[in-house]
Order: C-alpha cells, then sequence, then structure tokens
C-alpha cells in the first residue's frame, strides 16, 4: 500500500483526514507547537482504517505518520496532563467549529473525555505517513450505546 498523504482546506477535507486518524495512538510528547511559526504537529501511530478490506483481513497495519497544522493560535487542553509526557492518548476524531470565516476552531478529541483545542485562521492541514507500515493482531473497536 502506498503512503498516504492528504491536506485539508475546508471542513469537508478536515472530515476525510479525521477518518485517516480514528484510532491513532500518540504519547502527549508527541505534541509539538511551534509559537514562532503558528504551527502544530502531532506524530502518532495511526490504524491503516484506508488499508482495510471490509474487515476481512487478518492482519492489520499501523503507520507512523504526521499530523500538522498552520496559522495556529495557542492551544489549550483539556483532561491531558502536559506533565505526564509519556502518556497515551488514542486519537478519536478531529473536528472544526466555525468562527468568522474562514477562520474557526479545530477539536482534537481524545478517548476518556481528552480535548485539544486550538484556534486557526483558515483550515490549513496536512496528513502524511512518515514511513513503512507494521502489522497488527488488534483492529480497534467501538461499542455503540
Amino acid at each position: 500500500m502506498e503512503q498516504l498523504k492528504l491536506a485539508a482546506l475546508d471542513p469537508d477535507d478536515l472530515a476525510v483526514i479525521s477518518a485517516q486518524v480514528q484510532d491513532a495512538v500518540l504519547k502527549v510528547g508527541d505534541i509539538r507547537f511551534f509559537p514562532a511559526d503558528r504551527h502544530l504537529v502531532v506524530t502518532m501511530n495511526r490504524f491503516a482504517w484506508d488499508g482495510e478490506d471490509g474487515g476481512r483481513k487478518r492482519k492489520h497495519e499501523r503507520r507512523r505518520a504526521a499530523l500538522s497544522f498552520a496559522r495556529v493560535g495557542a492551544p489549550k487542553s483539556l483532561n491531558i496532563r502536559q506533565d505526564a509526557k509519556d502518556a497515551v492518548l488514542s486519537l478519536l476524531a478531529v473536528e472544526f467549529e466555525e468562527g468568522e470565516a474562514p477562520a474557526g476552531r479545530v477539536n482534537l478529541l481524545f478517548a476518556g473525555g481528552g480535548t485539544l483545542s486550538f484556534d486557526v485562521e483558515c483550515i490549513e492541514a496536512q496528513l502524511a505517513d512518515l514511513g513503512a507500515a507494521w502489522a497488527t493482531d488488534n483492529k480497534p473497536h467501538h461499542t455503540l450505546d
């Protein structure tokens, strides 16, 4: 399978990226904000949903990937311990709340109620795989209430 490279410039594009990073795992220390550049980068081990074949595969894949956002205001977190750099987070979704167009707020939603939120001048995001995939027997599963 080829390495995934996506860009998002509007809410629909961002929804596609959200679907690709659902169930990614990362450490708190993998979230980096560069205030001088107003750039946020999140490196993660994403579950390769794009490689699934209707759920018939026994072996699934994860890939190291980077999700980056440009034109970012200061990020704020809720229920994420900033001092626990090795704590593992499971990313559930990336959402966009519209503000005064084209600006808005991006929310990264994590399992257990953690959220990382930041204002953006406009949606300018990229998702790129960083290397080869590795096999995993575990496929993420969510119970529906």
